[in-house]
């Protein structure tokens, strides 16, 4: 259970999407909504179920994934605190298109389908936050393509460490930035071995770009990792 109504609020408004809303329509939201816990590695749905809600993530992180031809799991993304995920099955009424899991234990709030789309009727202008929502998910996806065709593995992977260095709430450009994420899923996430990646971030490690410290990623030299990418 959430406390105040306020606090409940706060918790809504943390997300981009629905930063704007009024008391009214976040209270609106939140009579219908409820947060649910997940534990790190758990389920959240999978491809093919019924897309009947929508969810924000209000603590931990989750992984958006596909399974490959060769049954490995491919990474789509990750989702952190005041992200929504699950919008387009949300919207269309259709499947989920990927799996959704919990990578560390996860707070999410669950907004149900016909509560958000009695929302978007009455206030036609949150579509327009819902598309730019949309919009910034295309992009990604289109420059991981991109990335999957002309980069190689270890411009893929330098890369990705960056793009989370930048995700991560309170990264600065200090020389030592932290990442919680372990080799197996980095691998996921740039379509690699987790051995391939493994020798990469060795090479790295011994050269001083790096450090590996009880399943963080420490980044001691951020230009030169830059430089890689």
């Amino acid at each position: 259970m959430l406390g105040s109504s306020e606090m409940r609020r706060q918790l809504l408004r943390s997300s981009a999407l629905f930063s704007h809303l009024g008391d009214k329509e976040a209270d609106a939201i939140l009579a219908e909504a409820r947060v649910v816990n997940y534990a790190e590695g758990e389920h959240i749905f999978a491809k093919g179920d019924p897309g009947n809600s929508m969810m924000a993530v209000l603590k931990g992180r989750v992984v958006i994934s596909n399974p490959s031809l060769d049954g490995r799991q491919l990474v789509v993304t990750i989702f952190r605190e005041s992200d929504v995920f699950g919008e387009i099955a949300l919207l269309d009424g259709k499947e989920r298109s990927a799996d959704a899991s919990a990578a560390t234990d996860c707070e999410l709030l669950v907004v149900p389908r016909r509560s958000l789309l009695r929302l978007l009727g009455q206030q036609p202008e949150l579509c327009i936050e819902l598309l730019v929502v949309l919009c910034e998910r295309l992009r990604r996806t289109n420059e991981q393509v991109e990335d999957f065709a002309f980069l190689d593995l270890e411009a893929r992977i330098a890369k990705t460490l960056l793009r989370l260095t930048r995700d991560e709430k309170g990264a600065s450009s200090t020389s030592r930035l932290g990442l919680k994420i372990s080799q197996r899923a980095l691998g996921e996430l740039v379509g690699g071995s987790r051995e391939s990646v493994n020798k990469h971030l060795q090479d790295w490690k011994r050269s001083g770009i790096i450090a590996i410290e009880k399943g963080s990623i420490l980044i001691r030299d951020l230009e030169a990792l830059t430089d890689l990418a």
